[in-house]
């Protein structure tokens, strides 16, 4: 039975662990690279079916 609660224990710590780390990715800010290639991608989408090519 000690061996069940030490595994329960290990499964709690890695369960918290996981949980701070998703929250810090959360806070993160998106690099400006990403957000550049977003908005080339989107402006390129726009042209495409503004111009009929799809």
């Amino acid at each position: 039975m000690g061996q069940n609660r030490a595994k329960a224990k290990e499964a709690e710590v890695i369960d918290e662990n996981l949980r701070r780390v998703y929250e810090d990715m959360l806070d993160e800010k998106v690099p400006d690279r990403f957000l550049d290639l977003i908005a080339r991608l989107k402006a390129s989408e726009t042209a495409d079916s503004e111009s009929g090519d799809r």
